[in-house]
C-alpha cells in the first residue's frame, strides 16, 4: 500500500470512529476490539485495509454506523427478555431488531440514513441471479429481511429480489401488515416492539412445522456477518500490489470518499431534520401512547417535510421579500428587542466572583490590606460556577387557515427575531410548523369512505408538520425558508396534539441540558373532518393530555403565546398577545423569566 493510500484510508477510518462515537452517544466507546454483544460498549469495526471501490465504503460506513445505533437504541436485557422460544423465529427476531434501531437512526441522521440505503441497495442489486423455482430456493431469512426493507425502510426491490419474496411473502402479510402501525408507533419503544415481533414470530403457520432445512440456513445467515468479521485478517491484501493498481485503487477511493470537516459536519449536523422528501411518513412517537382513547384512522398519507421542498427557490425568494417588506416598519423594534433580550441572556452567562477567600487569584483592590498586614488571609478571589446550561428551543408555530393575514406575520415575525437573537446567545433554535395536507380530509377520509365508513375512526386527515429551520442550520441558511409561512395555500387545518408529539420527540433527543418548546397558535384545535364523525372535544382533549404530560413528567419546558386568543386553558405558562409590538417586553419577560426560574430550581 501507498504511502498516499496509507495516510488516506487512515483519515477514514479515524473520521468513521469520530462518527460513530457521536452517533452511539458515548465518546469512550472502543472500535479497536470487535465484541458480539448487543449492549457492550464496543462496537464492530470492520478493516480499512481491503478497501477498493467506492462500493467497499459505502458498505464500510454503513457497517459502522448500524453499530453504533445498535450502541445506542439497543439493549441487551430486553433484546433477550423477548427472545422467541423456538429456535427458528430467533433469526427472523434479530433482522426485525436489527431494522427498528437503524430505521430510528435514519429518522435522526439523514447521513446515516443514506449510507444504509445505499448499503442495502447495493446489497439487493448483488443478489444471486441463478434460478428461483420455489421456496426451497430462498431462505425464509432472506425473505423476511427482504419484506422488512420493503415496509420500514421504503425500499424498492428489483426483479430477482420481488421474486425471493413473493415465494413467503403471503406467510408475513397475513400475520404482520395488520401490526404495521402497531411496531410503527413503537419504534422507540424496544420493550414493546420486541414483545410484539416475538408473539407474532411464534404464531407465524411457517413456524409450526420442523422445518430444520430452513432452521439451518436461517442461523447460516444469523452468523454470517459474524463469520465475515472473524476471517478479516484473512483477507488482507497482498502488500506486494503493483504501482499502477495502488494508483487505481487510490483513484476510485477519492472518486468515492470525501473526509472534509464540512461533510462529516453535514451529516451531524442535523439531528433533527432527516425528512428529504414531502412524502415522508410521520411515525407515530411513544407520547400518542399516553392517550389510550386518541385513535387515528390512518397514517399513510402523512408527511414530514423540509420547507425547501414544498416550493421552489423563486418563490420561497419572493416570500421572503414579502416578509422582509412587512419587518422594514418594525426595524427599530426588533433591533431593540434583539440587543435587550440579548443582554438579558448573556448576563446569565457573564463571569461571577466570589471575593474575601483564603486562597484563589490575589484581588488587587485588597492590596492595601496586604500591605498594612501581609498576613490577611482574605485577600483573595475565584470565580463562582455558573448554572447556565446548554440550551435548545423549539418554535412550533400553527400554520393553519384561522392563522392567515396578520396572525402569521406575527409568527413569522417571532421566528425571525428569536432564531437571530437566541443564536447570538448561544441558544440553538428549531422552527417548526403543522397543518394538514388537505382541507376535508384529503385521502385519508377518502380511505374512510372506501372502507364503509367505521364509526369513531379517530383524526381523519392527512397530517403535514414542516421543518423551516433545524436546531443545527444557522438562521442565514435557513431564513428564506421563513418566508414560506406567508403563502396562504399552504395554511390548513390544525391538530394541535400530534404536532406537539412530534416536536416533544424531536427536541427530547437533543443533547443540550435545557430543552425549552414555545408553541405559537391561535386558539383550539380545529379539523373539520376530524370533528364531524368524532366527539367535539376529540382533539382537544388529547392536546390537554399531551401539555399535561410535558408539564409534570417531562425535562422539557412548554409555553405558549397565544395570538389573539387566550391559550392559558391548554398551557399553565401561556401569554396573549395581539399586535406585533407587544412582542417585545412578552418575550423578553418570558424567556427571560424562564432561565431565571430554571436556575433557581437547579
Amino acid at each position: 500500500m501507498s504511502n498516499k493510500e496509507d495516510n488516506f484510508k487512515e483519515q477514514f477510518k479515524q473520521a468513521l470512529i469520530s462518527t460513530a462515537k457521536v452517533i452511539s452517544g458515548d465518546y469512550k466507546l472502543d472500535i479497536k476490539k470487535i465484541d458480539k454483544n448487543l449492549n457492550s460498549k464496543k462496537i464492530e469495526f470492520f478493516d480499512v485495509t481491503n478497501l477498493t471501490n467506492k462500493n467497499d465504503f459505502i458498505k464500510l460506513r454503513a457497517e459502522t454506523d448500524s453499530g453504533a445505533l445498535k450502541k445506542k437504541f439497543s439493549n441487551k436485557n430486553l433484546f433477550n427478555k423477548n427472545l422467541p422460544n423456538n429456535p427458528s423465529c430467533k433469526s427472523l427476531y434479530n433482522i426485525a431488531e436489527k431494522i427498528r434501531y437503524e430505521v430510528l437512526g435514519g429518522e435522526m441522521l439523514k447521513g446515516v440514513k443514506k449510507n444504509l440505503k445505499e448499503n442495502y441497495n447495493q446489497k439487493i442489486t448483488s443478489v444471486r441471479k441463478d434460478q428461483l423455482k420455489n421456496k426451497s430456493d430462498v431462505s425464509v431469512a432472506e425473505a423476511f429481511e427482504l419484506y422488512m426493507l420493503k415496509k420500514f425502510f421504503n425500499l424498492e426491490l428489483n426483479s430477482v429480489s420481488s421474486k425471493m419474496l413473493s415465494f413467503w411473502e403471503k406467510d408475513f402479510t397475513s400475520s404482520i401488515d395488520k401490526h404495521l402501525n402497531f411496531l410503527n408507533e413503537n419504534l422507540e419503544n424496544q420493550d414493546s416492539y420486541g414483545l410484539k415481533f416475538s408473539e407474532i414470530l411464534e404464531n407465524m403457520d411457517i413456524f409450526n412445522s420442523n422445518n430444520k432445512e430452513n432452521n439451518e440456513d436461517d442461523n447460516e445467515r444469523d452468523n454470517e456477518q459474524e463469520k465475515k468479521s472473524e476471517n478479516s485478517d484473512d483477507n488482507k491484501s497482498d502488500s506486494n500490489t503493483d504501482e499502477s493498481k495502488q494508483e487505481e485503487t487510490q483513484t476510485n477511493l477519492n472518486a468515492g470518499f470525501d473526509l472534509s470537516d464540512q461533510q462529516i459536519d453535514e451529516q451531524l449536523e442535523d439531528l433533527n431534520s432527516s425528512k428529504d422528501s414531502k412524502e415522508n411518513i410521520i411515525q407515530r412517537t411513544n407520547l400518542n401512547n399516553i392517550d389510550q382513547e386518541y385513535k387515528i384512522f390512518t397514517t399513510e398519507f402523512d408527511e414530514i417535510a423540509k420547507a425547501e421542498v414544498l416550493e421552489g427557490a423563486k418563490e420561497i425568494q419572493k416570500l421572503r421579500k414579502n416578509l422582509d417588506q412587512q419587518l422594514i416598519g418594525f426595524q427599530d423594534l426588533i433591533t431593540k428587542l434583539a440587543n435587550k433580550l440579548q443582554r438579558q441572556l448573556l448576563a446569565k452567562q457573564n463571569r461571577a466572583w466570589e471575593f474575601d477567600l483564603e486562597e484563589g487569584l490575589l484581588d488587587s483592590s485588597k492590596l492595601t490590606r496586604i500591605i498594612m498586614d501581609p498576613y490577611n488571609s482574605l485577600s483573595f478571589m475565584k470565580e463562582k460556577d455558573l448554572d447556565f446550561k446548554d440550551t435548545v428551543v423549539s418554535l412550533l408555530i400553527d400554520n393553519s387557515g384561522s392563522m392567515r393575514g396578520r396572525p402569521i406575520t406575527i409568527a413569522a415575525l417571532c421566528a425571525d427575531i428569536l432564531s437571530r437573537t437566541l443564536e447570538r446567545c448561544l441558544v440553538k433554535v428549531e422552527v417548526l410548523g403543522f397543518t394538514t395536507k388537505n382541507w376535508k380530509g384529503g385521502k385519508s377520509r377518502e380511505s374512510w369512505t372506501k372502507t364503509d365508513k367505521p364509526k369513531n375512526p379517530g383524526r381523519l386527515n392527512d397530517l403535514r408538520h414542516i421543518i423551516y429551520k433545524g436546531a443545527d442550520t444557522h438562521w442565514r441558511q435557513a431564513k428564506n425558508n421563513i418566508g414560506l409561512m406567508l403563502k396562504e395555500g399552504l395554511l390548513k387545518e390544525n391538530i394541535d396534539g400530534e404536532a406537539i408529539s412530534w416536536a416533544y420527540n424531536r427536541i427530547k433527543k437533543r443533547k443540550e441540558e435545557r430543552k425549552i418548546l414555545m408553541v405559537i397558535s391561535d386558539g383550539a384545535p380545529v379539523d373539520d373532518s376530524t370533528l364531524s364523525v368524532n366527539s367535539g372535544d376529540f382533539l382537544e382533549k388529547h392536546l390537554k393530555k399531551m401539555v399535561k404530560y410535558i408539564e409534570t413528567k417531562s425535562d422539557v419546558e412548554i409555553l405558549a403565546i397565544g395570538i389573539g386568543h387566550d391559550v392559558s386553558r391548554y398551557y399553565d405558562k401561556a401569554i396573549k398577545i395581539t399586535d406585533v409590538h407587544e412582542l417585545g417586553d412578552v418575550m423578553i419577560s418570558q424567556l427571560s423569566g424562564l432561565f431565571e426560574n430554571k436556575n433557581k430550581l437547579h
